[in-house]
């Protein structure tokens, strides 16, 4: 069966794209989702931006187990480790919303430092330090 929505047409609502959206929006501010979507609204991409939320800001995110506190520092260790520099800067905010500190974010990075190497958690402090200097 072939998806026959033209990639330009408003998706319908699910339940999961509405809880999805609404921690999206909890965790990364309403300002920050509202631009990751409209960057993509009425391309190919947008379908992404969809499966995203429904699949990962739904189905993972509001898994019980974890609070969303501890899913944004084990985010910050795997988007060091990936070198995921663009979705990493997103994160540091969200680790903030979340209730990590300042100091626990910084240490975070630091932490890494041993597992992932010297060279990913100097290019994750400067994406975390460029952040917290917005602030």
């Amino acid at each position: 069966m072939t998806n026959t929505e033209p990639p330009n047409s408003e998706p319908m609502a699910s339940p999961a794209y509405a809880n999805g959206l609404r921690t999206r929006q909890e965790v990364m501010g309403t300002d920050f989702v509202a631009q990751a979507l409209a960057r993509t609204s009425g391309s190919e991409s947008e379908q992404l931006q969809r499966f995203i939320t429904e699949h990962v800001w739904d189905a993972v995110w509001n898994r019980p187990g974890l609070e969303h506190r501890d899913r944004s520092l084990l985010n910050l260790g795997i988007l060091t480790a990936l070198r995921a520099h663009d979705e990493l800067r997103g994160h540091v905010r969200g680790a903030l919303n979340n209730g990590l500190t300042r100091a626990e974010i910084t240490e975070s990075i630091i932490h890494t430092s041993g597992y992932c190497g010297a060279p990913a958690a100097l290019a994750a402090m400067r994406v975390v330090q460029e952040e917290f200097d917005k602030l």
